[in-house]
């Protein structure tokens, strides 16, 4: 489980969930694995234009330390690295998914941009 600083103490849930998904690529990164499914870094990196390598690289290691993320290592030349939600991830997601019908219609309210991002790279529509 945990074993970074995140652990309290907390004033309630809400709190207790922000810790984790606090950062701006976290809560794309929980997106993109369960819209996708497994995904290696590179593909990660393409489906979230913006991140930088470093940004991307910390956030995975401490979505792992949280249990949200599974990192699968296979011991091949080049080496492989997967990505994928565990069970905790994937209830967080289900979670968060009143929060993301909220933000949608937010963004339809006030006629906000939409990035779409496919093999091409970003687009805006």
């Amino acid at each position: 489980m945990a074993t970074s600083g995140r652990r309290g103490p907390y004033h309630c849930g809400i709190d207790a969930a922000m810790d984790v998904v606090s950062g701006k690529w976290k809560s794309l990164i929980l997106w993109e694995l369960h819209h996708h499914g497994t995904r290696r870094f590179a593909e990660l990196r393409r489906g979230l234009p913006g991140v930088s390598e470093k940004m991307l690289i910390q956030h995975l290691r401490e979505m792992e330390e949280d249990g949200l993320v599974h990192r699968e290592v296979y011991r091949e030349v080049p080496p492989k690295v997967e990505y994928s939600l565990t069970e905790h991830g994937v209830s967080l997601n289900a979670a968060l998914a009143p929060l993301g019908e909220w933000g949608t219609d937010r963004s339809r309210r006030i006629g906000a941009e939409r990035v779409l991002v496919d093999a091409a790279g970003p687009a805006r529509r």
